[in-house]
């Protein structure tokens, strides 16, 4: 029964038992090992396992949840904390550290007393040692990267050299590109190649550059990894990549030839993964160069606000995109795949409709997307298959699901064939045209032949992998010698049971085990029958409660020569498996070219599946080039919110147009579907670049090369970030990094800091975006004021460009009059929000009435804007500071205001009093004041100076 909770593991607790001088040597070689925060140390006791020390408190704390899972091992200050974990528990904890946390290294040690060496080590970008641990029971959803970083600092920017491998798929890259301070460029790399561990040149002190760099692989859960500066050199680089890579060198020496810091990187990955140790990898690897511009750019922030991947906190699958998207059918590589799109959506108009033209014939053509999906759910994991077997880890089972997934070809090939739809050409081009030469080839062919005439597979019934006997001639000669012993002692057991007269098998059995090998047994109560027998002819071995186990020399002789020849048919079994499991792997580049077919054919399927299987189908969007076209989505849905139990979604449409409402202000209530509005509009944007149908009625995209979203800051006291200062740092990040062909999503910015300084940064930030960065844009924000921005009247200064296209918006709400009860509608519609309804929240939060009243008083005293009291030199004094304060100016009054009262001081300076009588003086400024007062009558900040 498997072991489910960490309270079922604790009870279940084995217990370490070292007497007083194996503790003691245990405890001294422990001493003995380096520091490192980050190492989690196993030691391996064969049935279970120990950690110990710093070790055994974050175990028992973050696992068992509890300190008394922790024992003492040794006395006094010699002392050394100690806890257990069963099979079971450690390769829980080997997962949650590799592929959840990220921010530790795991190391297993074997040995026993004071002798232990380090066997196995793991990092979250290098999981190789601990792959049969991790995935013998669960697909591998990722295919984790690790980098290597040259920075190169010069002023205000910095060129990445930038290196990474993917041991998984044998994959080798690099990079160069500038990046500004906050690193944009690079957080995009990293999530787009999945990066899982980085590394970086050790350096003596911390500049203000490399903790800054340090913090953006920190927003992206990468293990940071610091190694000599000696390690990051391109010597030899050609030469190692030569025995790495497939085929010739000199396409390899061209393409490093263009690279200057990335060399240094690559040739710091090879060395830390140890890739030239490992002969497995010889000739087996590919290098190419990485384009930044290759794929929509993601940042950290956009994927959690997005909610693009899982995460453990998901409270069911449906919660993140990735969760709601998967519906893959192959064992583990359908998965992987859509891992890797939904951080790489594409930029091409071409590919992104050819991925739809695919998709959109398995949605129209039931019976075609049905047969196939039934077809891969018998498709093992190919590509971890192959690997594996490249690595000496594979037996025959791989090789027969390799063969079991091999002659479904023919099938899926027919489910092709009989398409007969729009999109024939093209599933013809991407399917059948690849599928023919895989079937047609003579290496497949040669697979699937080897695989039946070596391997048994009448055997698979009975669970067994074995070698044919057929397959070679000494296994067969081996094979009928033990079967003719085994007859022989059959023979034996049956004339035995004649001479003792007992019926055989249920009085007299032949016993077979590790001990005695064959072996007679009776049981206790036909004994005393034949005991003068059995003393005068046979030799008592065993006499226990279930039995007298007895031989002679016949049985004695027989049984060695048994187990002598099946020492010889094993070895020869293990020497064939070899033989065709090296033959196997010499067919990977057919197999690599068949998962990629058949992987993103799952990838489809499942996004045909997942538009069909909704209540409200999904439809085609339409896709423009990035500098044509509009964002209309009418009708559009959030895909995860409408796909959780028990949710009735409202749809709405979203209209960024070029020149009209390109950038929308959306203001309303809280609670009433800001967020999810501007997060559904993104996720659409975001499932159609990657060539999935979305949840809309009808939808038209201009291709976006990123997407920027600043949703829901919170403080990092880890790395002492406030609130304010994380959100500032992400606006940052989209002001720096943002393009016009970009989608910028801003909830709610300059809630964690005062409310004016708030509302200016905020209209300060939305006034460059709308200017600078012209990029369309979804601001959700409380500051009602910021809806002036689509008043052009705003722009006081004629020097600069005209705000166009900015638009308002509102999330509906219905007050009723009697009751004062909120209804929130969940609809956007056009024009600003007129009030505030954030009093109303409070009371479906069940504040208490007084409270609720008394900041209804308060709320009218500041909200007033009806007027502004002119207050006479006679009651100023006697007001004084105990004046109520009737309005409160916003900082648009006080721009409007100020720039005024600027103009006329301007016109003041340039009068030529010195050319005028004081009459004539005096009537000129009266004539300006006049002007002055008349525009202070809408203007609250300059009714103060009259």
């Amino acid at each position: 029964m498997e072991e489910n909770s960490p309270e079922q593991q604790q009870n279940k607790l084995p217990e370490l038992k070292l007497d007083a001088r194996q503790a003691q040597g245990f405890i001294s070689f422990f001493k003995t090992l380096p520091k490192d925060e980050r190492a989690v140390r196993f030691f391996d006791r064969r049935d279970y396992y120990t950690a110990h020390g710093d070790n055994a408190t974050f175990i028992a704390r973050t696992y068992y949840h509890t300190t008394t899972a922790l024992r003492q091992l040794g006395s006094g200050s010699n002392g050394l904390s100690s806890v257990s974990a069963s099979k079971n528990m450690f390769e829980n904890i080997a997962r949650d550290l590799l592929l959840d946390r990220t921010d530790h290294t795991l190391e297993l040690y074997e040995g026993s007393g004071s002798n232990w060496r380090l066997s196995r080590t793991g990092t979250p970008g290098n999981l190789g040692s601990f792959e049969d641990i991790l995935f013998a029971n669960n697909d591998m959803q990722d295919s984790p990267a690790i980098v290597a970083l040259c920075p190169n600092f010069r002023e205000n920017e910095c060129t990445i050299g930038l290196g990474f491998v993917d041991m998984t798929k044998r994959t080798l890259g690099l990079v160069e590109f500038l990046d500004d301070s906050r690193f944009t460029n690079l957080e995009s790399a990293l999530v787009s190649l999945g990066c899982k561990e980085c590394l970086l040149p050790l350096e003596s002190g911390k500049s203000t550059e490399t903790r800054t760099l340090h913090d953006a692989l920190a927003r992206c859960g990468v293990l940071l990894t610091e190694r000599k500066k000696s390690e990051f050199k391109s010597r030899d680089l050609v030469q190692d990549l030569g025995r790495l890579v497939k085929g010739s060198i000199e396409p390899v020496r061209d393409l490093l030839s263009n690279f200057q810091y990335a060399l240094g990187a690559l040739g710091a990955l090879l060395s830390y993964a140890e890739l030239l140790a490992d002969e497995t990898n010889y000739g087996n690897y590919t290098v190419r160069e990485y384009n930044l511009g290759s794929y929509m750019r993601l940042d950290s922030a956009a994927m959690r606000a997005l909610n693009v991947l899982e995460s453990k906190t998901d409270a069911n699958k449906n919660f993140s995109l990735f969760g709601l998207m998967n519906r893959t059918c192959t064992a583990g590589m359908g998965k992987r795949l859509l891992n890797r799109w939904l951080k790489q959506p594409l930029l091409d108009v071409n590919e992104i409709n050819c991925r739809l033209d695919l998709v959109q014939a398995f949605v129209e053509d039931t019976v075609l997307r049905h047969d196939l999906r039934q077809h891969l759910k018998r498709i093992s994991d190919i590509e971890r298959l192959i690997h594996n077997l490249g690595k000496k880890r594979g037996g025959l089972q791989h090789i027969v699901k390799l063969y079991q997934s091999s002659i479904r070809l023919p099938y899926i090939k027919s489910a092709f064939e009989q398409y007969e739809g729009q999109f024939s050409s093209l599933i013809k081009k991407k399917y059948l045209d690849p599928l023919e030469e895989l079937t047609d080839n003579d290496h497949l062919n040669k697979f699937i032949a080897l695989v039946e005439n070596s391997i048994d597979l009448e055997q698979l019934e009975n669970g067994e992998y074995v070698i044919s006997p057929g397959y070679d001639q000494s296994l067969s000669v081996l094979k009928n010698e033990r079967e003719a012993v085994e007859q022989r002692i059959h023979n034996l057991h049956k004339q035995t049971a004649n001479d003792l007269d007992l019926p055989m098998d249920k009085a007299l059995k032949l016993d077979k085990g590790t001990q005695f090998g064959h072996v007679f047994r009776i049981t206790k109560k036909e004994e005393p029958k034949i005991r003068k027998k059995l003393s005068a002819h046979f030799i008592i071995l065993e006499t226990r409660k279930d039995g007298v186990k007895f031989t002679n020399t016949k049985l004695k002789k027989l049984g060695d020569q048994y187990l002598k020849l099946l020492e010889e048919y094993t070895n020869c079994q293990k020497s064939l498996v070899a033989k065709v499991i090296q033959t196997t792997t010499t067919f990977s580049e057919v197999f690599e070219s068949l998962a990629t077919v058949l992987s993103e054919l799952d990838v489809l399927l499942s996004f045909a599946d997942l538009a069909t299987s909704c209540p409200t189908p999904y439809i085609r969007p339409d896709i423009t080039p990035s500098d044509e076209g509009d964002i209309i989505l009418e009708g559009s849905r959030h895909p995860c919110v409408e796909a959780q139990d028990g949710v009735n979604f409202i749809p709405n449409d979203c209209t960024l147009v070029r020149g009209k409402s390109w950038f929308q202000i959306i203001t309303g209530p809280n609670m009433g579907g800001k967020s999810t509005f501007i997060r559904q509009v993104g996720v659409n944007v975001l499932m159609a670049q990657v060539g999935c149908f979305i949840p809309c009625d009808r939808a038209s995209i201009s291709v976006r090369d990123c997407i920027f979203a600043r949703v829901g800051a919170g403080d990092c006291q880890l790395r002492g970030v406030s609130t304010f200062m994380q959100e500032m740092l992400e606006t940052a990040s989209i002001m720096k990094g943002a393009t016009d062909k970009s989608l910028i999503i801003i909830d709610e910015l300059g809630r964690g800091t005062s409310t004016y300084d708030g509302f200016g940064l905020a209209w300060a930030i939305c006034e460059h975006l709308v200017e600078v960065t012209r990029a369309p844009t979804l601001f959700a924000t409380h500051f009602h004021e910021l809806t002036a921005l689509a008043d052009e009247e705003v722009q006081h200064d004629p020097q600069r460009r005209p705000i166009l296209g900015v638009a308002n918006y509102h999330v509906g709400a219905h007050i009723d009059p009697s009751s004062r009860k909120l209804t929130m509608l969940y609809k956007v519609e056009p024009g600003a929000c007129d009030q505030s309804f954030g009093i109303h929240v409070a009371e479906f939060a069940n504040f208490p009435q007084t409270v609720v009243d008394l900041a209804r008083e308060k709320a009218a005293e500041l909200e007033d804007f009806s007027s502004v009291p002119v207050v006479s030199n006679d009651s100023k004094e006697k007001v004084g500071s105990k004046r109520k304060r009737e309005h409160v100016l916003s900082p648009e009054d006080i721009a409007r205001g100020a720039a005024r009262a600027h103009q006329f001081l301007q016109e003041f300076s340039t009068l030529p009093l010195d050319q005028m009588d004081l009459k004539q003086a005096l009537q000129q400024v009266g004539q300006m004041r006049g002007n002055l007062e008349r525009d202070a009558v809408d203007n609250p900040w300059l009714q103060q100076f009259f």
